[in-house]
């Protein structure tokens, strides 16, 4: 599976371009629509949907304008469809705008397959956050985590619809997954599991199932 990764818009949120042999996707169009064009017309690939880890303003900005230009199916989890109906609203709270996220979206579900990735929903940044796990037997595992972890952190816990319990619930269970997943998160630098269960901070104090 190829992975191409864009940090896009002010609050630096990472949107990925991926391909494997089931075709390819977006997953979390933040932001800088055309930057995202530019890339699909680089690499020659033409994604078949857009799959959005949640609904924070800062992973779909640019889903209007991508839908528009490529006709492409939306696929959120139906827990978090308030934050997405809202997305607009919450931009303008930190002085920023986006397009209006396009209805109607379709609904992921714990442990559907699409485009070659499971789905695990693992909320605690919000009701619907979930992750996109690709587990391949020649290849390394990877996980697309979204906000639930980072390179050295976690995801906020105390924005609305966010706990804190159900998100250490849920790197919990990341950790059942083997120390050497490949780990891309929603922003900043890839990571693998086996670096975060050593020197992340949030993550020492939890055992290891794998």
């Amino acid at each position: 599976m190829r992975v191409y990764r864009l940090s896009v818009g002010p609050l630096e949120a990472n949107a990925y371009l991926v391909a494997g042999k089931e075709g390819a996707v977006l997953l979390d169009p933040g932001d800088e629509a055309e930057r995202i064009l530019a890339l699909l017309e680089s690499t020659g690939l033409t994604p078949q949907a857009i799959l959005l880890t949640h609904a924070h303003f800062d992973h779909l900005g640019a889903v209007a304008p991508l839908v528009e230009a490529l006709s492409l199916p939306v696929f959120l989890h139906p827990l978090d469809l308030p934050l997405y109906q809202k997305a607009q609203e919450m931009a303008a709270l930190f002085g920023l705008s986006i397009p209006k996220p396009p209805l109607p979206v379709e609904p992921l579900a714990e442990g559907m397959s699409l485009f070659g990735l499971k789905v695990w929903h693992l909320p605690g940044h919000s009701p619907g956050h979930v992750a996109f796990l690709h587990l391949e037997a020649s290849q390394s595992p990877m996980v697309f985590s979204g906000d639930l972890l980072f390179r050295g952190s976690i995801g906020r816990y105390d924005l609305p619809g966010a706990n804190r319990e159900d998100l250490f619930r849920s790197l919990k269970r990341l950790l059942t997954l083997p120390p050497k997943t490949e780990v891309y998160p929603g922003h900043g630098p890839p990571t693998t599991l086996a670096l975060e269960g050593k020197t992340n901070p949030f993550l020492l104090g939890l055992e290891w199932e794998a």
